[in-house]
């Protein structure tokens, strides 16, 4: 069952960005200056127009206007190179905690316990990762710089209606009730749409890593129209909700335009009766008019950001319910006295009630190499992880050296069939395990695996860019640059968790082979995907419904009739068969 990973609720996030801003409070102090000063430069603009109207009613000479036109340059000039200063600022203060936030979520997701992870789908923690970053770093360069702006031109046009007149001020706080009323509603109803819409994106996203990275299995079991119709429904979700998000935004701004019209017909009115009674003159009352008529602007920026500000948000709390949560632990690593590996009466389960491993016991002596072997879903890979350190052992123990793995730091190192290589130089990409290996040292841990070859005939050997965007690398060739970073990481114990499997029949042997040259010397746990790396082990141990059932050698198990000669029978029986 999908257990999607925690969202963080406001106070939760609010905490979480103080805690992130903090060191930046002279950045924002400085921005919000800046962009309070551009603003109230900007809020001369009317009364300079309103005196221009009044030089106009009393019939004044075209050269008494000269002062006001100048003035009104000034102020544009100031205006716009201060407030992009301004905005600049804000944005720098956006972008510098968005990219705190983002290495707090990463150090965070990559201590997040395995079995979290798998509970809840990788689909849900790209989704966070990809769309809900996106998402919060849309809002921080676009949204957040126009809501300060917007949030301050509202608070000095008001301030600079009242000094006007009050009663201007009077008239213009009749929208306020309808604005108000209309932020209300649309929070009320935006934020738990907003964030059931990411949920369902994040839903979405598993939906279809599942159907098309299991595409294999689906097409098997002949689940195609099933899985389609999962990923149809999960699609169907987000696009009913997406809908409702898109109504819900046209109510809202049905609603502002109320709040504009009657905020500007009451100002209107205000000026005309001042005007009549004398205690105004016209140029003051299009001062008025003209300062509430620039409240549309940041006013409706305001209150329309709140559109992106929830979506933001939304993405923000997914975020935060990751990043905020407990720092991981750095435990002292204690070194290990040698590389023997002991279990006892080791139990697990990944589903509470439904264990898969039952009192498991198995001792590795220092320098042994044990294969595992057994039928699909027999435990072998839960023994494997279990003793890499990436779960803890629901019951019994588990011992490397003496030490558990999981203080053990890097005396212990897992390789599986699911090999990243990663963007960049191939150099780097191997300087992963051993960041000071000199060149001469990777070329010595690529020839050990027997990757050398290939490596000189790249276009820049060592220094070509590979992973993403680079040269494609192989399955087989991923796999071998996997257990050359074992060579370099030199391990006491490595585990391999069917780190041959991605070779094809006709590497098969080859990468076996590479396999065997990388843990020499080492204590070895060998979840073999095929026998040959079983008869090449100094120890076969079978695997059945969680338990051990056989253990000895290759030669003893075969001679003993059991469940590895059997399985021994059939493997060879299909590689005859296709070798014929």
């Amino acid at each position: 069952m999908t257990e999607l990973l925690p969202v963080a609720d406001g106070t939760r996030v609010r905490a979480l960005l103080g805690e992130l801003g903090r060191p930046y409070r002279g950045l924002a102090g400085g921005a919000g200056l800046v962009m309070a000063a551009a603003t109230a430069v900007g809020m001369l603009t009317p009364p300079l127009l309103g005196r221009v109207v009044d030089l106009v009613a009393d019939h004044r000479e075209p050269d008494a206007m000269t002062p006001v036109i100048v003035m009104l340059v000034v102020v544009a000039i100031v205006q716009g190179v201060s407030t992009a200063w301004g905005l600049s600022l804000v944005a720098r203060l956006g972008e510098t905690v968005l990219a705190r936030l983002r290495e707090r979520f990463v150090e965070r997701a990559l201590r997040l316990p395995l079995a979290q992870v798998e509970r809840s789908g990788s689909g849900d923690l790209v989704a966070r990762v990809t769309g809900d970053v996106s998402l919060i770093a849309e809002a921080v360069r676009k949204a957040l710089p126009e809501l300060v702006r917007s949030v301050l031109a509202i608070v000095l046009t008001l301030v600079g209606l009242a000094l006007l007149d009050w009663r201007f001020f009077l008239a213009a706080l009749l929208a306020a009730p309808i604005q108000a009323y209309t932020a209300r509603w649309y929070v009320r109803r935006a934020v738990p749409l907003y964030a059931e819409q990411r949920v369902a994106n994040g839903a979405q996203q598993q939906q279809l890593l599942d159907s098309i990275g299991g595409g294999a299995t689906v097409r098997a079991f002949r689940l195609e129209d099933e899985h389609a119709g999962l990923v149809a429904r999960r699609s169907s979700a987000v696009v009913d909700l997406t809908m409702r998000g898109v109504n819900l935004v046209l109510r809202f701004y049905m609603r502002l335009h109320i709040a504009e019209y009657t905020g500007l017909a009451a100002v209107l009115i205000a000026g005309f009766l001042l005007v009549r009674s004398g205690s105004a003159s016209v140029g003051t009352a299009t001062a008025a008019a003209l300062y509430f008529h620039n409240l549309f602007t940041p006013m409706n920026t305001a209150l329309a950001l709140l559109d992106d500000a929830q979506s933001a948000g939304a993405g923000l709390a997914r975020l935060a319910g990751v990043a905020d949560g407990p720092a991981p632990e750095r435990a002292d690593v204690v070194s290990p006295r040698d590389g023997a590996v002991s279990v006892s009466g080791l139990g697990h389960s990944y589903v509470q009630g439904r264990p898969v491993l039952h009192g498991v016991d198995l001792d590795v002596q220092a320098g042994e190499r044990v294969a595992l072997v057994g039928a699909s879903g027999a435990g072998k890979t839960t023994v494997a992880r279990l003793v890499a350190g990436v779960h803890r052992p629901g019951t019994g123990s588990v011992l490397i050296g003496g030490v558990e793995p999981g203080d053990a730091g890097r005396a212990v190192a897992l390789v599986t069939q699911e090999v990243h290589v990663f963007a960049g130089a191939l150099a780097d990409d191997l300087r992963l395990a051993r960041p000071d290996a000199t060149d001469s040292e990777l070329r010595q841990a690529l020839d050990a695996v027997g990757a050398l070859e290939w490596v000189k005939a790249l276009p820049d050997g060592l220094d070509t860019v590979v992973g993403e965007g680079g040269h494609r690398v192989g399955g087989g060739q991923a796999q071998q640059l996997a257990l050359a970073r074992l060579v370099l990481a030199d391990p006491q114990v490595a585990v391999l968790d069917e780190a041959t499997a991605e070779a094809g029949s006709s590497g098969a042997r080859a990468l076996e082979r590479a396999a065997e040259r990388a843990v020499d010397g080492r204590t070895a746990l060998i979840v073999a995907h095929r026998l040959t790396q079983a008869a090449a082990a100094d120890r076969v141990v079978v695997m059945e419904d969680g338990r051990v059932v056989e253990s000895g050698t290759h030669e003893e198990l075969r001679e003993a009739e059991g469940q590895y000669a059997r399985l021994w029978r059939a493997w060879s029986g299909t590689r005859e068969h296709d070798s014929a």
